[in-house]
């Protein structure tokens, strides 16, 4: 086996983190850029979302490289990305590309047994006794945590430092040292450098920066090629800005989807305005924006895919809840035609609102 995955944000350090410390071969895909979207974008259906071509493109790239199996998260609600995996390895197939492909989806869907059997298909391809396995798959998990908890506090310290640029940079640095160490223990030791030195950043407390929530499709937010990185335009706006949908939420609330106790504050807020699933994380994409109504942010940006069913129907909600809780929501649709001015200029505009309101509300208007 010589595994590879799709790039979606952080997964590949703790992609990589899990390979090294199985022994088993893999392939990092080079980040999204064009060239992906381009290569996805003429082999894939025209009216398929910019995930499905961006993930054709990463493959594409991975099994240039000698890549034989891919490994991918699967979501079996009626939202197309349940389709992927057989949609792909038809398109690949038809492309000559004979690949095996693991899902690893949730366990309330496929059952415990059938989860078991998928990670087993993984970690018989490794050497290391059983012992070694759990290690390599612990250290990680807390390789993804870490990576998540570092981003959420740069993003969020971005808008209170006192040398502009510092969370960006220690952010681009941490995961650019992060991805030069060999086995997890190192990774980890980097990471909770950069954790104490971002913990100890310089801030004004006094600051009051507008507070933004980052809601939508999971993938369209969490890779920042698909949103034209716009974490990092509102870290250089001097913007806080939170996205609580991280891949170390999406391990979490899959081993306690069984129990139903995953994500309980998200589902109780949406209740109200999506009381049932309707597939991908549409309920997530609703609570959010309430709860980040309820935590004081000024607004939320929800992020999408051309034609992404379940976020279609947020986006129609959406415009409720910005009536009900005086609470502005900007909505983003990305898709491969899309231009990144366009997106620029919507952004400053929805800060300059938000300043506005905020302004207002100050002088009693």
């Amino acid at each position: 086996m010589k595994a590879t995955f799709p790039q979606m944000g952080n997964i590949y350090i703790a992609a990589k983190a899990l390979f090294e410390g199985l022994g088993i071969e893999y392939v990092i895909p080079p980040k999204c850029s064009k060239t992906d979207l381009d290569i996805g974008s003429l082999h894939s259906p025209e009216e398929i979302c910019l995930p499905f071509k961006l993930m054709i493109g990463n493959y594409i790239h991975a099994i240039e490289k000698g890549a034989d199996t891919i490994i991918l998260a699967g979501s079996c609600g009626p939202c197309r990305f349940g389709e992927y995996c057989e949609l792909q390895m038809n398109l690949l197939k038809s492309m000559g590309y004979n690949m095996n492909f693991i899902v690893i989806d949730y366990p309330k869907d496929i059952g415990m047994m059938e989860l078991h059997r998928r990670i087993h298909k993984i970690s018989s391809e490794s050497k290391k006794n059983t012992i070694q396995k759990i290690n390599a798959l612990l250290n990680a998990l807390k390789v993804l945590n870490l990576m998540d908890e570092i981003e959420e506090t740069a993003h969020m310290y971005a808008g209170f430092e006192r040398n502009k640029g510092e969370c960006k940079n220690l952010l681009i640095e941490c995961r650019k040292d992060t991805l030069e160490c060999d086995n997890a223990y190192s990774m980890i030791k980097i990471m909770n450098q950069y954790k104490q030195k971002l913990n100890h950043l310089s801030v004004d407390i006094n600051k009051n920066p507008l507070k933004i929530a980052i809601i939508g499709e999971i993938y369209t937010i969490i890779e920042p090629y698909s949103n034209f990185y716009i974490e990092e335009k509102l870290m250089d706006y001097g913007v806080s800005s939170s996205r609580k949908l991280t891949p170390s939420w999406w391990v979490k609330n899959a081993a306690l989807s069984p129990l139903k106790i995953n994500s309980v504050k998200i589902r109780k807020n949406a209740k109200k305005y999506i009381p049932i699933g309707i597939g991908g994380h549409a309920v997530e994409c609703i609570g959010e924006a309430v709860t980040a109504s309820k935590n004081g942010f000024d607004g939320a940006i929800q992020i999408l895919p051309m034609g992404c069913m379940p976020e279609i129907v947020s986006k129609a909600i959406l415009p409720t809840i910005s009536k009900d809780l005086d609470f502005p929501v900007m909505s983003l649709i990305v898709d491969d035609m899309d231009g990144e001015a366009g997106y620029i200029t919507r952004m400053e505009a929805f800060i300059d609102l938000l300043e506005r309101r905020r302004k207002n509300a100050l002088s009693g208007c």
